[in-house]
């Protein structure tokens, strides 16, 4: 074992050690945002819910990340059935099928913090807000359920209902000042089937689940749908469990392992740095080849200029002409007549009296008995490259 693969190892050791201490002595920061998300633990995800759903409901939970408007959409046969939404952003398309749903005998309950002004309009109610500080009693007003409450003591919405229709029935209030009973919790008639609507989606969080004296007004809230398959559309970025139980995913998600995989990472790319510092190889100068086309073309042409055989130079070029105008204007060259000049000049748009100087030309150069000069050769050159440039 080399001396400079001991001095690495014992500061991978040092810094690996650093960290630790470093880990173990940070206190955990709680997430306080209102995420609402069932794959977050955190006080205000839905995690607990989500566990506790299926037997909230007899086991009869269906989730889709679907919207409502793609869902019924796909399912237009679908029974009468409950239909559940939280702190969902419901845009018209969806808001209408719903209560296309509800109409037809489905109960929706939507807990919401704000509900949409097509739905105010719709089912004929309005929200306001109350201020309640930082503190809030949500009760229900049937006497059967009078002793079931909870109490919210982070961060309320202190949202509410009012201005309600005379087929809108209040099934729970805010209790906390007695001067102010603010309507939070209503039920709807629409059709054959009922909307149920609630303004306080923090009482399904994780912090509020968990206290053994909220779970009554959990229950008693549902209580109101019938016993029947549920519906619940869920946001598509925390309903993907199979990407939130992936293994990049669960070591991110977990402190310890999140900053192992970055120690990782650090000491892989510092060992590539130094040592391929020091152990590269001296990279050899290679000469470029050298470009001799230009030095052979030069060659070709001082051998024709000493042969003087004009005549040949010129078929050459005549030829070369000739394929050019098959190949780019796409013109038939069997005929190098008046119709053939007529084409050219309409296809290149040069000068028609040089197009027939130059045919004449060609022709003399495809005569084998023709005699040529050296003048004729560089007219036919000068001509060329005027009508089709290299």
């Amino acid at each position: 074992m080399s001396k400079t693969f001991k001095i690495y190892a014992v500061l991978f050791l040092v810094i690996a050690v650093l960290l630790g201490v470093l880990e173990l002595s940070k206190k955990e920061v709680i997430d306080w945002r209102k995420n609402f998300d069932i794959n977050q633990k955190s006080p205000f995800g839905l995690y607990v819910f989500d566990h506790e759903i299926n037997q909230l409901l007899n086991n009869e939970v269906t989730k889709s990340e679907k919207s409502p408007f793609a869902f019924y959409g796909q399912n237009t046969k679908i029974l009468p059935h409950n239909i559940l939404l939280i702190q969902q952003n419901l845009d018209k398309s969806s808001a209408e099928k719903l209560l296309a749903e509800v109409n037809k005998g489905s109960d929706a309950i939507i807990i919401n913090q704000h509900f949409p002004k097509f739905l105010e309009k719709q089912l004929k109610f309005l929200t306001t807000v109350v201020n309640y500080e930082d503190k809030n009693v949500l009760k229900l007003t049937d006497t059967k359920f009078k002793n079931d409450t909870v109490f919210i003591d982070k961060f309320p919405s202190s949202n509410g209902f009012y201005y309600l229709s005379s087929e809108n029935e209040i099934l729970g209030k805010s209790d906390y000042y007695k001067s102010e009973l603010q309507a939070n919790f209503i039920k709807i008639n629409y059709g054959k089937g009922h909307v149920y609507l609630h303004s306080e989606p923090l009482v399904l969080t994780n912090y509020y689940l968990l206290k053994p004296e909220n779970k009554k007004y959990i229950e008693d809230i549902f209580s109101y749908l019938p016993q029947r398959k549920t519906v619940w559309f869920v946001d598509s970025k925390s309903a993907d469990s199979e990407a939130a139980s992936s293994p990049l995913r669960f070591i991110l998600a977990n402190p310890a392992l999140r900053y192992a995989w970055y120690l990782l990472w650090v000491g892989l790319i510092l060992f590539v740095i130094f040592n391929v510092k020091r152990k590269q190889r001296i990279v050899p100068i290679i000469e470029p080849l050298k470009n001799t086309s230009v030095d052979f073309v030069k060659s070709i042409g001082n051998l024709y200029l000493q042969e003087g055989d004009f005549h040949d130079m010129m078929a050459k070029k005549s030829r070369y002409f000739l394929h050019r105008v098959r190949l780019d204007l796409m013109i038939d060259t069997k005929e190098l007549d008046e119709n053939f000049a007529q084409k050219i000049h309409l296809k290149t748009g040069k000068n028609l009296e040089k197009i027939k100087e130059v045919l004449v030309l060609i022709k003399k150069s495809q005569d084998p008995y023709s005699s040529v000069m050296k003048e004729d050769l560089h007219t036919l050159n000068k001509i060329l490259d005027e009508i089709l440039p290299q």
